[in-house]
């Protein structure tokens, strides 16, 4: 029995097993990264949907310690860290609070 063809104009295709995108960890949270690591930051495969929280965690690193938070050079309100989600090929980068003088 032939399996019937997809509507003209859809595609069948799988859904996507994870997204790709570059963690930075900047300053004393490249501590974070796991060994071996070179420099402050590393590819990481993540899966669909996940957001910008989810990453903090699965590294755990302290909130205290997460202050300046951006995705590819814009900066995301803390408040919207737990939805803002992680797309294919961006960067996120973290540092944490930072003295000067």
């Amino acid at each position: 029995m032939d399996t019937p063809a997809a509507p003209a104009g859809t595609t069948s295709a799988a859904p996507q097993a994870s997204v790709r995108i570059t963690l930075k960890l900047m300053a004393t949270l490249t501590d974070y990264l796991p060994q071996p690591r070179q420099g402050h930051q590393m590819a990481l495969d993540i899966m669909p949907g996940a957001t910008v929280q989810d990453v903090v965690e699965r590294f755990r690193l302290p909130w205290k310690l997460v202050h300046l938070v951006l995705v590819d050079g814009v900066y995301i309100d803390p408040d919207k860290r737990d939805s803002r989600i992680l797309q294919e090929g961006e960067t996120l980068a973290i540092w944490p609070p930072v003295a000067g003088g």
